[in-house]
């Protein structure tokens, strides 16, 4: 590989340009209030709760003083006007980037189902974002071949600034993935998708419950994962960033930043985050 012009990235580097991804569950709009003002906030998009959940939380986070990221998914976008009423929404609270994906839902709720359909219709109107966000998964997707995921990306990244990746567990997989991509002529810069650091009993039964436990496939298979889970031990977001710098330069591969997922446990998230970082806890 050759070796980069600009300084390499450290891993606290990389932790200290972090977002937390936060699902408008009961209660969320409290947990924001802990985190410190600046900080991005991602604001998740699902069938549950619909685009209406989003755009309240959103607010709240804004009102809070935070940098909020909406989520955006196209299956729950009814038609053009949804779309253009929803992008109105966030810009005048201020917001000034969005994270546009797929969706979860079974079946579209109208013309919208995928994230290069979104960005496409973006592109016809003056909306005001700076900066948009698309998904990939380097463990691949139980419903979407690998092929057809990577000319999506490069679909999507005609319109695109940056990618998140889907939650992942594998360094190697990650990193693997990673060259493979940029091989493949995939240049948008990458927000590693991870974990915040839970009790792993916790780490499952939330990531079944959200809906994301089919990336714990590989977690699951881990060596000494049984023994972990009977002594109550955390799942340690920060020997996987590790494990990655390894294998990859972050500066070389245009690894940018973080996208914890934060399972709405802020405090736990948080206290992490400073310890991660190196940089002291206010107050």
């Amino acid at each position: 590989m050759a070796h980069s012009a600009d300084p390499e990235l450290s891993v606290d580097e990389l932790v200290r340009n972090s977002s937390i991804e936060i699902v408008p569950l009961k209660g969320a709009q409290e947990k924001v209030d802990a985190v410190p003002a600046g900080t991005t906030v991602s604001v998740t998009c699902s069938p549950r709760f619909g685009l209406a959940r989003t755009l309240d939380h959103v607010a709240a986070a804004r009102r809070s003083g935070h940098r909020v990221v909406p989520h955006l998914a196209a299956r729950m976008v009814e038609d053009r006007a949804a779309l253009r009423g929803f992008v109105r929404g966030v810009a005048d609270l201020g917001v000034e980037e969005l994270f546009v994906i797929g969706g979860d839902g079974e079946k579209p709720v109208g013309r919208f189902s995928e994230a290069a359909e979104i960005l496409e219709e973006l592109v016809e109107f003056d909306h005001g974002l700076s900066r948009i966000g698309v998904g990939c998964y380097p463990e691949g997707h139980p419903k979407i071949a690998d092929d057809v995921l990577f000319e999506a990306l490069l679909r999507k990244q005609q319109h695109a600034d940056y990618m998140v990746s889907q939650l992942c567990f594998d360094a190697s997989a990650l990193a693997g993935w990673l060259r493979s991509a940029r091989e493949r002529g995939v240049t948008l810069p990458l927000r590693m998708g991870v974990a915040a650091p839970l009790q792993i009993r916790k780490l499952i039964e939330l990531s079944v419950k959200i809906g994301v436990g089919q990336s714990l496939r590989f977690l699951s298979k881990q060596h000494g994962m049984v023994g972990n889970l009977l002594l109550g031990r955390a799942y340690e977001p920060l020997d996987l960033l590790l494990a990655v710098r390894e294998e990859i330069s972050f500066t070389d591969l245009s690894v940018e930043g973080l996208h914890l997922f934060s399972f709405n446990q802020v405090d736990t998230t948080l206290d992490w985050l400073y310890r991660a970082s190196g940089v002291e806890k206010a107050g």
